[in-house]
């Protein structure tokens, strides 16, 4: 059997590696840390604006698994707050061991705490990936699904230090970008100030810390709006964010908190001092990053130069999704861009055609264009996200936006990929 290793245990890789598993290749997902999904135990937000759209897309075309897991285990659903319509918000404190048993089900192999440091090549193939304990894993393809955050060095240069985020590098060790160890030049991202990364865009607040007014808020209508005193208005912190869908006056003039588990605060970092003198939040107590009083995890330290296969320029069987693969925003664009690269990844076991996603759909639109906008000049500023920002203007205007599910499979039927990532290849 042919063997796909996926090193990266976030939505993406999780994504990739149910895909190929389904395709009929054996495969493992390398994890650095103890958990899988990583940012996403931080996140929280599915099918805002036009993420419903990619959502029912991927689930006709055969991705439904991740997606079912967050639709069954929901704090709230269709809810709207400040740019954003008809959320569902997923518990951070199920949701990991949800897909951790479905990965286990599947018959996919995960091991823990296992840092990729290097590789073994053989001209454009990599033969096999080396771990920090000095274990060699063969195989025939692989997908990095690394992320972009980390090692501490990077939120040191570029952000405000080692914020201590769900991450953590001190214990597990920093992220390794496998594409460099293969000699390839991966790019950079700038913010909109042209400084390089983007703070993470959100932080957890222990929600039993918050007033029982702030808490009764969140538990009936799943989001909470704190109007600001002026003197901590700053619009200025809307420039660092990676979620540039949420640069809007309601984020600087108030805070916006999200019923995720624990509250989720929609800015990158927020002093702790000033944060305890707004009523309300007296006895507010930061749960990741624990620094978030100072600074947040930076994002886009390295992603890959990729083509329309998902596959990284340079190497024929290494494949990336999620961040790594362009400067992408929210899960489910990682878990759109990781199922093609697992999809993919097999097929290049089977010594078949690689497939592109065509832009008469959605997601083949989403990929195809934002891969374009990256070779422009200034491509390293722009960020791509279903939810907002520049691409979901696009969305509209070429009418894929839509929450008709009969519609969306409509389309995919007509693109001919109707169910397409379920079908067995191996």
């Amino acid at each position: 059997m042919k063997k796909v290793v996926v090193i990266g245990g976030g939505w993406s890789g999780c994504a990739a590696a149910i895909c190929s598993k389904k395709a009929g290749c054996d495969v493992l997902i390398l994890e650095r840390t103890d958990i899988l999904l990583g940012l996403g135990n931080v996140g929280g937000i599915m099918r805002n604006n036009g993420r419903y759209t990619a959502s029912e897309e991927m689930i006709a075309l055969g991705a439904s698994e991740l997606f079912d897991i967050i639709d069954n285990n929901y704090t709230h659903k269709d809810i709207d707050f400040p740019g954003h319509k008809h959320a569902t918000i997923y518990d951070v404190t199920k949701v990991e061991n949800k897909v951790r048993q479905k990965i286990k089900d599947m018959g996919i192999e995960v091991k823990f705490m296992k840092r990729v440091v290097d590789v073994n090549l053989k001209g454009e193939n990599i033969e096999s990936v080396i771990l920090e304990d000095g274990e060699v894993i063969k195989g025939d393809a692989f997908i990095e699904t690394t992320g972009t955050t980390g090692p501490m060095g990077v939120c040191e240069t570029y952000g405000n230090g080692c914020s201590m985020c769900v991450l953590r590098c001190p214990s597990f060790g920093g992220r390794v970008s496998i594409t460099s160890k293969c000699g390839l030049i991966d790019m950079v991202g700038r913010r909109n100030t042209g400084e390089y990364g983007a703070f993470s865009g959100s932080m957890k607040l222990l929600k039993e810390s918050l007033s029982e007014d702030i808490q009764n808020e969140l538990k009936e209508k799943g989001c909470a709006v704190v109007p600001l005193p002026k003197n901590l208005i700053n619009d200025e912190k809307l420039d660092i964010k990676v979620c540039q869908q949420y640069a809007l006056k309601e984020f600087s003039n108030n805070l916006v908190l999200i019923d995720s588990g624990h509250a989720k605060l929609m800015a990158p970092f927020y002093n702790l001092e000033k944060l305890r003198n707004i009523p309300g939040f007296e006895n507010a107590i930061i749960v990741d990053p624990y620094s978030g009083g100072k600074g947040n995890s930076i994002r886009y330290a390295s992603v890959a130069k990729r083509d329309e296969y998902m596959r990284a320029k340079g190497i024929n069987n290494l494949f990336v999704g999620g961040e790594k693969s362009g400067f992408y925003v929210g899960h489910t664009e990682a878990i759109c861009t990781g199922t093609l690269a697992g999809y993919n990844a097999s097929r290049y076991c089977a010594n078949m055609h690689l497939l592109t996603l065509p832009t008469n759909i959605l997601i083949g639109d989403f990929l195809n264009y934002s891969l374009g906008e990256f070779e422009k000049e200034d491509g390293d500023m722009k960020k791509f996200t279903f939810a907002g920002s520049i691409y979901f203007e696009r969305m509209k205007e070429l009418n894929f936006y839509t929450t008709d599910k009969d519609e969306i499979i409509k389309r995919v039927k007509k693109s001919g990929l109707y169910d397409i990532f379920n079908k067995k290849i191996l």
